[in-house]
């Protein structure tokens, strides 16, 4: 087994984060997670996940292979081949978990996505058809198209295990972020916080077009001063609502 000096290394992250001036509670807010994590990264009670060695390393300012050797590298350090090995060894062995994403799995939710997808984009072109201006509309269709796409084809399906581990009030998936200070994301939410993505993207690309092309008929003037206000709730509170229920009743 190839493992990383967990005394050595928090030594490191300490040594590091001190030279920097950064707060145990700074460290944590820029990777999204608590102040209690870096507390048992530096007393040795832990390590971070591999999904943090990458965001650690920038934000302390080393590389990630200086923060696997627990010491800094100058262009005059020479590494002997047998310490490369040990290096990418303990790098392979360090990253247990690979992550796995919904792309991986077809299921009906990527069957559905299609389906809304298309209603939307339908829907829009009955509206351009009418003569009837699209914005704000189009919009919230565009967001719940990427919202749709990601939590259908590229979310994690399950967290790295340092989520379990910690209060985490955040998610970084990629080039997905997103960080509810009042809401801390586990195994035990996670497989309800992407049903309630995916159900939120769907109903993001038909109700705005539906209830925007309904409302055209019955009250225009009341929906053209007010649609941005109504909109923009629906938009809100359809995800975070949900999103807060779900997290407190499965955290």
């Amino acid at each position: 087994m190839y493992e990383i000096d967990k005394q050595k290394f928090g030594a490191f992250v300490a040594q590091l984060r001190k030279e920097k001036n950064y707060t145990q509670k700074q460290l944590a807010e820029q990777l999204y997670i608590s102040d209690k994590a870096i507390s048992k990264w530096e007393t040795g009670v832990s390590i971070p996940d591999t999904a943090l060695l990458i965001p650690l390393s920038k934000c302390l300012g080393v590389t990630v292979t200086e923060l696997l050797c627990c010491q800094r590298m100058t262009n005059q350090t020479a590494i002997h081949p047998n310490q490369v090995e040990n290096v990418v060894k303990t790098a392979v062995c360090y990253a247990s978990q690979t992550p796995t994403h919904a792309n991986k799995h077809q299921t009906t939710f990527q069957r559905l996505y299609f389906l809304f997808l298309f209603i939307g984009l339908a829907l829009m072109f009955v509206i351009r058809s009418l003569h009837i201006s699209t914005e704000p509309v189009w919009i919230f269709v565009i967001i719940g198209g990427i919202f749709g796409a990601y939590f259908c084809f590229f979310a994690r399906v399950k967290l790295p295990d340092f989520y379990d581990e910690n209060k985490i009030y955040g998610i970084v998936d990629g080039f997905f972020q997103m960080r509810v200070p009042c809401l801390s994301f586990n195994n035990h939410n996670w497989p309800y916080v992407l049903v309630v993505g995916r159900i939120y993207s769907y109903c993001l690309l038909v109700i705005p077009p539906l209830l925007h092309l309904s409302m055209q008929f019955f009250c225009p003037q009341f929906w053209q001063m007010e649609q941005n206000y109504i909109l923009g709730a629906l938009c809100i509170g359809g995800l975070f609502l949900p999103l807060f229920f779900v997290t407190k009743i499965y955290e």
